[in-house]
């Protein structure tokens, strides 16, 4: 150990003095990523957060597992890569954009989308980088040299070539669907962006007259605007009522626009339900728009009564009233509503709750609407992955999710993957004028024949593919948007116009490329699989980005590598169960049939983080928690300590920040141990092995630091977070905090400095991956080190497990700990020091541990002196006699503590030190009181009413004070029992 008092530890731990000091010299120094050759590579990625986020509780979470798996793997001398970077996230950028404009009186119709852009790409550069200085907060060490956005270039061009390929093979198409339609944005989005909330509404029911004359059919309604466009009535096939309507091709006349629709069967009508009849609107309803096709209506002739703002229009029939054309569809469902009353149509309100669709991030309701979009064939897609996690390519940690992802992937519905933003990757496809079989072109984009389509990767691929299949006689010019005049050909018929789709593709398109268009995919193929190769640093990509090491190289064996080949496929993905299917489970489709290999290993899907009460956090609700200040009272070591202790696979985890200042509290305790070392001339270790001891308990502790670290790498490899946080919280708090130093104080010899500066050193390697930033520096502060805690090497001990030292300091840690607990139970003075009385029957090696561990009893017992209760003959009658421990019993009757400890009874007479009577009676008492608690609340627990109507909370209150009460008489019971 160094004299330098500038490495001498200050009196007490502050972490905010320490934190930014440390992650800045890590972060300038390389040693996130280590140049390491040779070395095995272990990969992961971490969940692009959006560029408009802020750190929440939920990334401090995710985060930190990573974090602490990224950093165990470094220590045990991998090249771990952690890929990082954010996510240009559509939606919710061009809202953030949108918004500012508003304040300024600004909005973005008032800018090409070229300008638009640009704003947003200012704003990314003044605000999007809040998210990655917060990581950095919470300690995250990933490799920011390689910081990746997914609207790099590179990554833009590996996009590009997706869906093209893609759509090569016929697993992207362009159809007309039903999408969930967001009013407020004004685009599609997918269903796992749309959260249904119940609502109060109505159940309204209405009389459609017969065409005939002869009567009418009920139908009813929780959305009686969309009638507008009711194309059939639906009756069940079974369905006794209507089966002469059925048999007669019964039609009839919707009321206002005068439509006539026919009756059909379908088994979707539930005869159960209302009048058993329902009306059907194609182009307004999911299962409607099953019934449409399955009755022969195509997609294209199924009428459209909302414009993209939800107001309606007219329909391609014509039949809607001027009166309604314009109207907002709430506005006109009002009016509907009246128009059919007036008409003495409307039979009669229900009031019902309703389960409404919203949209998560504009906040209106959700409007099915009949749109072109561009979709993926999931379902095909779907196959590989599936038979990755069949086959155990693909492991997903918890197994309980299993069965989660099988039943969404058996059941997937086409992706769409279009967006009506100007915010993302444009869509590579241009619309040409449609070419009949005898040449000729319909040259309006609106007409109802359709038009071509060319995707390709480059305008000039697009141009040749154009000019190609219009043939010489034209000329051929790109255009971004349509001409005011929306024609594709020019006044003179010489020049094709294509017009650029004007759509963009959703955010988690792009993001499911993550795992290997972030190493430099497609510039790199990858080549056949290998592992453990070694990778340099090689030429960067020319973009605006950040330079990233994406060039060949060779490996020791003179094979060709590159970073794709040597990270791909990543190792492991850590994830929030609640992206499984936006994300997860979309990279697993896109790796597998790009890569020809899963993009992880395994998957570890963690829960959410609640409040302590076990509800979601809202802001609504008012329970959110702010991970930043949490870092500033308690330091982000202590954070990240408290999500992976509670961290249990398959649980949420509940906010405690108790907890979290216990764990603070554990910081500081480890650093008064290492300032205890330091001023008792304990410094670092110069040796990974153990040390040689001849001490029981040297060899002890360093038997415990063996059986740790085993105990460490295999929750570890189970990824049990909070088994591993707790295999090194107990060894460091208990053993060696309370109970090695306790038992080394007085005897600093050579051996006990070498091996207490070891297991130091073994605490501060182990800890690191949860708390980097206090073992960082307690690491720098112990003495001369050539090189970092976070590049040290993981705990090798050398030594095996000392079973006979473990079975006597384990002994003295039982009979000082029971000891201990029976004075402050019977209210000894602290200050009074007491004999200690050993039966002479006792296990022949006890004398030996006795004399050997009397100074450790003399000075944490407070024991005077160890002496035997002697065995004394004493007469039984007529002259007879008998050898009794008679003395063991008279102690017994006059009072003392007796402690049990391998089956052996040590005793401790307490005659004249404590009223005996008083505190047997005291106990007494105490006991019958908690034993009437427990018993009580036993009976409440039992009462099937109780537990079924009470409220959650209230149970779980009544467990928690049934289970203290309880261990509270088991307490007092055994404190009597010391009595004798």
């Amino acid at each position: 150990m160094t004299d330098d008092s500038a490495n001498m530890l200050d009196k007490t731990f502050d972490p905010a003095t320490i934190e930014a000091k440390w992650y800045r010299h890590w972060e300038d120094t390389g040693l996130f990523r280590p140049e390491r050759p040779d070395a095995t590579p272990f990969t992961i990625v971490n969940p692009p957060p959006n560029v408009t986020g802020s750190l929440h509780i939920g990334h401090a979470l995710d985060n930190t597992l990573q974090d602490v798996v990224i950093r165990y793997e470094r220590l045990r001398g991998k090249d771990a890569l952690w890929v990082v970077g954010t996510d240009h996230a559509g939606i919710a950028t061009q809202m953030v954009v949108e918004r500012q404009m508003e304040a300024k009186q600004d909005k973005r119709t008032n800018y090409t989308r070229e300008g638009f852009v640009e704003k947003v790409w200012e704003w990314k550069a003044e605000s999007g980088g809040t998210i990655t200085r917060q990581l950095r907060r919470l300690g995250c060490s990933m490799d920011w040299s390689r910081e990746q956005f997914t609207m790099d270039p590179h990554f833009t061009k590996a996009v590009v070539k997706v869906f093209v390929d893609l759509h090569k093979q016929g697993l992207i198409y362009r159809d007309k669907r039903l999408v969930n339609w967001d009013p407020r944005l004004k685009t599609a989005i997918s269903d796992l962006e749309v959260e249904t909330r119940e609502i109060d509404g109505k159940f309204w029911h209405f009389k459609y007259p017969l065409s005939d004359g002869s009567g009418h059919i009920s139908v009813a309604t929780t959305r009686p605007e969309t009638m507008l466009a009711d194309m059939l009535v639906a009756v069940n096939p079974s369905d006794e009522r209507y089966k002469p309507l059925l048999a007669r091709g019964a039609t009839v006349i919707l009321p206002i626009t005068g439509r006539e629709i026919p009756i059909v069967a379908d088994e979707h009508a539930d005869p159960e339900l209302g009048s058993g009849a329902v009306k059907i609107t194609p182009g307004h309803d999911f299962n409607d728009f099953e019934v449409g096709k399955r009755a022969g209506i195509k997609a294209g002739d199924m009428l459209n009564m909302l414009d993209a703002e939800a107001h309606v229009c007219q329909t391609a029939d014509g039949l809607i009233p001027a009166q309604l054309i314009g109207t907002d569809r709430f506005e006109a469902r009002k009016r509907v509503v009246e128009l059919l009353d007036e008409d003495g149509l409307l039979e009669k309100i229900e009031d019902r709750v309703i389960q409404t669709p919203y949209g998560d991030r504009g906040g209106v309701v959700i409007e099915p609407w009949l749109t072109d979009q561009w979709y993926v064939d999931a379902e095909t897609l779907a196959k590989a992955p599936m038979e990755a996690v069949r086959s155990g390519a693909i492991e997903i940690v918890p197994k309980t999710w299993e069965k989660t992802f099988f039943n969404w992937m058996e059941n997937i519905q086409p992706w769409c993957v279009s967006r009506q933003l100007w915010w993302g990757h444009r869509i590579p496809a241009w619309f040409g004028p449609k070419k009949l079989l005898d040449g000729s072109l319909i040259v309006s984009p609106k007409s109802r024949e359709g038009r071509e389509i060319f995707v390709a990767e480059t305008e000039a691929a697009a141009e040749a593919a154009a000019r190609h299949f219009y043939g010489d006689e034209y000329k051929i010019e790109l255009l971004d948007h349509p001409t005011t005049s929306e024609d594709y050909l020019s006044a003179d018929e010489s020049t094709i116009y294509i017009f650029r789709d004007e759509d963009v593709l959703d955010t988690w398109f792009s993001s499911a490329l993550w795992p290997f268009a972030t190493l430099g995919w497609p510039d790199e193929e990858k080549p056949s699989p290998r592992q453990g190769r070694g990778l340099g640093e090689g030429n960067a990509l020319q973009s605006d980005a950040p330079a990233l090491p994406l060039a060949p190289t060779l490996s020791p064996e003179g094979e060709r590598e590159t970073l794709l080949s040597r990270h791909y496929p990543n190792d492991l993905l850590i994830s929030g169960f609640d992206i499984l299917f936006f994300w997860d489970a979309r990279m697993a489709m896109q790796g597998l049939h790009f890569m020809k290999e899963v993009p992880w290993k395994r998957l570890y899907l963690h829960g959410l983080v609640r409040a302590a009460d076990g509800q979601k956090m809202s802001k609504s609700k008012g329970n959110v928690v702010d991970p930043l200040g949490l870092i500033d009272q308690y330091g982000a070591d202590a954070l990240r300590f408290f999500m992976a202790a509670m961290e249990s696979q398959g649980r949420d985890v509940k906010m405690d920040e108790k907890r979290v200042e216990g764990y603070r509290n554990f910081a500081t305790k480890l650093w008064n141990a290492a300032r205890f070392c330091q001023s008792n001339g304990i410094g670092a270790s110069q040796s990974v092995a153990a040390p040689v001891a001849t001490s029981a308990v040297n060899r002890w502790i360093i038997s415990e630091v063996i059986e740790t670290v085993a105990a460490l790498d295999k929750a570890m490899a189970d990824l049990r977070f909070d088994a591993a946080a707790n295999t090194i919280y107990q060894f460091a708090w208990s053993q060696f905090c309370d109970w090695y130093i306790e038992l080394i104080k007085g005897q600093f010899d050579e051996e006990t400095k070498a091996v207490a500066g070891w297991v130091l050193d073994q605490i501060l390697v182990m800890l690191h991956p949860f708390m980097p930033f206090v073992t960082e520096e307690l690491w720098s502060k112990m003495g001369e080190r050539p090189y970092e805690l976070i590049v040290a090497q993981w705990p090798e001990p050398a030594a095996q497990v000392d079973s006979q030292a473990k079975a006597e300091v384990e002994w003295l840690i039982a009979l000082i700990s029971g000891i201990r607990g029976a004075r402050t139970e019977l209210n000894v003075p602290p200050s009074a020091k007491l004999p200690l009385m050993v039966p002479t029957e006792e296990p022949l090696q006890l004398p030996g541990r006795i004399s050997r561990n009397l100074a450790s009893l003399e000075r944490l017992a407070r024991v005077s002196e160890a002496r035997p209760l002697q065995p004394i003959e004493v007469t039984i009658h007529d002259g007879a006699t008998s050898t009794d421990n008679y003395e063991a019993r008279l102690v017994a009757q006059r009072g003392a503590i007796q402690v049990i400890v391998d089956g052996v009874t040590y005793t401790i007479p307490l005659e004249g030190v404590i009223d005996i009577a008083s505190e047997k009676a005291r106990l007494e008492k105490a006991l019958a009181t908690s034993v009437k608690e427990r018993d009580s609340i036993g009976k409440r627990l039992d009462n099937p009413a109780f537990v079924e109507k009470a409220k959650p909370e209230a149970v779980e209150k009544a467990k928690a004070d049934h289970a203290a009460h309880a261990a509270e008489a088991e307490r007092l019971q055994a404190a009597l029992a010391r009595l004798g």
